[in-house]
Parts: C-alpha cells; structure tokens; sequence
C-alpha cells in the first residue's frame, strides 16, 4: 500500500564551492553569495521537501595534509552555515534549514541563545545537525582531541546543557500582559546552573520560550555509540546503509530499540535513508552509463582517487595503480572505518586500481544494484521503501539548480500522483515530520 514519505536534501559539498569540477560551473553561479542557495531552496520547497541539510566540516583536517583537502575543493574551503541560514528563511515560507553544528565550537550558552533566535526569526524551522567531529578541537581551545565514544559523551552533555537553557523559561514565566503591566515573573526562572565534565556554565537563558518546540534535532552516527545518542537526543537520525528490506527493517530496528532504552518512543525519530540517484531520461541511457562504469579510464580513477585523498587526508594519486595498496600509508589521524570504506571486501594484495575501479563503478534502480534509472524506476524504489515502513528519504547532492533539476523534474510529478511527496505544509519543521 503506498503510503506519504518524508523528504530532505544534503548538501553534501557543504556551504563550499558549488560546480567545481563539474561543467555546470560555466552557468557563472557566485558560491559566495545567497542568490545560489535561494534559488535552489526555493526548488525544494515548490517540491514538497521537508527539510534542507547543510554539511560542515569546521577545520581542514591536519596540517601536513591541508593542500588534500583544498586541491580539488572536496575539503574545502567551507563558510559557515549556519549564517547562510537565515538568508534560507527570508526566501522561503515552509522548509525547515538544518544546519550542522559542532559541539567542539559553540559553548552551551551561546548555542542555545543563537539557535533560540533563528527558532524565531525562521518561524520555527530550524533544525540542527549534531555531529561530534573531533578532530577540529585545536581550533577551539577546547579539550585535547576525544575519542569516538568520549566525543560523544560531549555531545550528550552540551545537548542536555543547552536544551536546559532553552527551558529555563518554563510555561508561565512569560506573561507579556499591558494591562497589568508586566512582562514576565523573574521569580519563575530556573537557575541552570551546570558543572559537568565538559563544560560549566550559568543560566538563565536570556531569550524567551518556544511557541511551537525547540529546533529539530537531527544526527548521523551509525555506531552503537552514535544511536545511543540519536536514541535519546534525536528527532531525526540519517541513514547510510544498503537499501534491501533486511538492511532498512534492521537498522530502524536498531534506532527504535535506541530510543525506548532512552525513555522515548520510535515515533519520536524520523529515520531518513541517505541516497544519491543519477536520474536519466530513458533505460537505454541507464544501461549504457552502467556499462561505461565497469571499466573506468584513469582519469575517472584519478578523480576518484583525488576525493578519497581529501576524506583520508593521504595522497592517493601517488601511488602506483597497479601496485597493492599498503595500509601502512595511512597516518594514525586516519579512521579504520574510513580505510574500510575505502578498501570494501577486498584482500591485502588488491591493486588500487582494483579498489577504485570498484568505487567507480554503478548499478541500476529497476534490479536494486545501484541507483541509476530513470524518474519512474527511482519513484518505485522509493514506493517500494514505503512498503517496508520507511520514514523518507534523503537525497544526497550539490544545492545547485542544475543538480535539482536533473533529479526532480520529472520525479515530482509522479511521486505527487502516487501520494508519496506532500503537496501541503504544517506550521514549522516539527509539526511538518509529525503528520505521516
């Protein structure tokens, strides 16, 4: 039975330069100025998306590595997001901006004062993106670079610090009344103060209290770890991970067994299952690109190489293609489970261009290898997923018109037709991920 999803972008680039490397860079967008993103966010809404999600990463990563990461623009440069953000909600009505915060960089009370402003001004869309990279710690004058776990020991307790600074004006305490002449009973103000492991800080919060809820919550760790904190802290939790009907029940299995050991309920978390399709115009085309993919040139390998370098911060494009790849080439600054994600399933005598070739490579919609097809194929995959109980899903690409356009052209008009993608809106980003 199909039934409505929800659906968001990424911008997987960040707030970076859009079209580079690409040959819609000749449509002459400026990647610093507002025009771009208002254009393209306007798209999104006339389309029905719930949600805008802003990638950020707040350092170039090592300093020995930094040419990697700015060479070919795929680790920067990055400007802030969250200050592009209110230029998103001056150009729209609906859509909810989430963009991605560090807990590493913004304190407690400053967080929670600027968040709690863009709650108002945007009409109560903005959502957050929590992630707990910790590499950026040196920027910050904060504490000495975490681990994985301890990272998010940090995010769990900035969040419980700012989300009592939100409530420190509880219901009651803000009376606005002319004729009685006063504006809110100071004596009602929780005090909050904090003295955690991590951070220590005095409230009240200086901003007033929320009409329609606190900013949405949106996070996108996947280890036991990372959904313990989606389970308890999250109202959206983003999804990397094979799109079968094992994969998707398991991992929603995972998330709501997160949330009820938290005390909450699985309808409190919106699940979105991050995909990235290569819309085309006929099965034909499908096909021929999925062919070409399976055995890649070297300058696709080269590209291909160029962005993992930037994601390792080690230079790939070095070393020998016909050579294994050896581990040791890895820094300790390097995550295993990049290098697996990187290396996949094969063995240590694996050529790199063995490994590459396997990145490169592509499959169809209509069979379930991969994601290139045409509006129609893409719409049934995404139909299929309703079967299975998903949320929604999150499609995975630049915030440029051209990019837009290519995926939702014809997407849009048959997702409206089977009652799949909303036509109508709710008052805010939460009430809009409540109704389905």
């Amino acid at each position: 039975m199909t039934r409505p999803q929800h659906f968001g972008w990424f911008l997987a680039r960040g707030f970076g330069p859009h079209g580079w490397g690409h040959p819609y860079l000749e449509w002459d967008y400026d990647w610093t100025s507002p025009a771009l993103y208002q254009q393209a966010v306007r798209t999104l809404e006339q389309a029905g998306f719930d949600l805008l999600i802003i990638e950020d990463a707040p350092s170039l990563g090592s300093p020995s590595t930094i040419d990697l990461r700015v060479r070919q623009a795929f680790g920067g440069p990055k400007l802030d997001p969250l200050l592009l953000a209110p230029y998103l909600f001056a150009a729209t009505e609906h859509i909810g901006i989430v963009p991605t915060v560090n807990p590493a960089a913004t304190l407690p009370y400053t967080a929670a004062r600027q968040f709690a402003t863009l709650q108002h001004l945007s009409g109560h869309r903005l959502g957050l993106n929590v992630v707990t990279d910790t590499g950026s710690a040196r920027h910050f004058g904060a504490a000495p670079q975490l681990g994985h776990d301890a990272a998010y020991d940090r995010a769990e307790e900035w969040m419980r610090g700012v989300r009592d600074l939100w409530r420190s004006w509880p219901d009651g305490a803000l009376i606005a009344d002319p004729a009685a002449g006063r504006y809110a009973d100071g004596t009602l103000l929780q005090p909050t103060v904090h003295r955690g492991e991590y951070y220590s800080f005095d409230g009240p919060l200086n901003a007033v209290p929320f009409t329609d809820g606190e900013p949405v919550i949106v996070s996108p760790g996947g280890s036991p770890r990372g959904l313990g904190f989606a389970g308890a802290n999250s109202d959206v939790q983003l999804v990397l991970a094979p799109m079968d009907e094992a994969s998707v029940r398991a991992y929603r299995g995972r998330i709501h067994d997160a949330a009820t050991a938290a005390g909450r309920t699985p309808e409190d978390i919106t699940i979105l299952f991050a995909i990235q399709p290569a819309v085309v115009s006929s099965s034909e085309e499908a096909d021929r690109i999925v062919a070409a993919s399976r055995h890649p040139d070297d300058a696709t390998l080269r590209r291909i190489a160029e962005k993992q370098s930037s994601d390792l911060e080690t230079d790939l494009t070095a070393l020998d293609l016909e050579r294994p790849l050896d581990r040791s080439v890895f820094g300790d600054h390097v995550s295993h489970g990049s290098i697996r994600r990187l290396v996949g399933d094969h063995d240590e005598d694996a050529p790199l261009r063995a490994i590459l070739s396997a990145h490169a490579r592509l499959g169809r919609l209509h069979d379930g290898s991969g994601w290139v097809g045409t509006a129609g194929e893409l719409a049934d995959r995404i139909e299929e997923f309703g079967t299975w109980g998903n949320d929604g899903v999150l499609l995975w690409g630049d915030l440029h018109p051209v990019t837009l356009h290519r995926t939702l052209d014809e997407l849009v008009p048959i997702l409206r037709r089977r009652g799949i993608l909303r036509r109508d809106y709710e008052a805010g980003l939460r009430a809009n991920l409540r109704p389905f």
